[in-house]
């Protein structure tokens, strides 16, 4: 597929650095910042906005030099487009920005405690506007069918709600992430709850996921 054309989105004010810092893009602490919501049934999600700074280059270089690809899968009794496009980095590959690497580290040494194993892939989701979307589900596929596990989540580019609901039927929960914003899915998050990104009418810019997640999860 190669490269994606940015399309509307707009680099905002607020990704110029402050007098006296790099205007590259880096990461900000996250200890004593990330903010802890318990859901049910042992079910947890942490919030962090505008974790990654200066992310404008993070995004034109993930629209750019990631080999996005187009997929297609089976539903009921046809095949139809993945509404989104997407790419898989395995533990061994080497991730398109440097910054995705360092987030990828931090993410385990914050949570080594809880987790107990690196996050080691990275699944790229990018929805180039407001028709792309994901429906829900979990991430099912794997251990997480059966143990409790992280997915960590840094979006880039325009905002997009991420909704989660308890399997089964319930109120759904809206966490809008925006431009270096990282939400992480915790506990039996995966099993117990689903998430989705719906489609809006909106006229939206692309926006790129990047999921984070330990061997075996998927």
């Amino acid at each position: 597929m190669g490269a994606v054309t940015p399309g509307a989105y707009q680099p905002s004010l607020l990704e110029l650095a402050p007098p006296g810092q790099p205007a590259g893009p880096g990461l900000s602490a996250l200890a004593g910042r990330l903010a802890r919501r318990e859901l049910s049934r042992g079910a947890w999600v942490d919030h962090l906005p505008g974790w990654v700074g200066g992310s404008d280059a993070v995004l034109a270089t993930l629209l750019a030099e990631v080999d996005w690809r187009a997929e297609r899968r089976r539903m009921y009794d046809g095949v139809v487009a993945v509404p989104r496009l997407l790419r898989w980095y395995g533990e061994d590959e080497p991730l398109p920005h440097p910054v995705l690497a360092e987030a990828r580290r931090r993410l385990t040494a914050h949570y080594a405690g809880e987790l107990g194993e690196p996050f080691l892939t990275a699944g790229m989701c990018l929805y180039r506007d407001g028709r792309d979307s994901v429906a829900w589900h979990g991430d099912t596929l794997g251990r997480s069918a059966h143990v409790d596990t992280m997915v960590a989540i840094v979006s880039f580019g325009a905002p997009r709600p991420l909704l989660l609901r308890p399997r089964g039927g319930g109120t759904s929960l809206r966490f809008p992430l925006g431009h270096g914003d990282l939400v992480v899915m915790g506990g039996s998050c995966q099993r117990t709850w689903e998430h989705a990104v719906p489609k809006t009418a909106r006229p939206v810019g692309p926006r790129v996921s990047v999921q984070f997640r330990p061997a075996g999860v998927a």
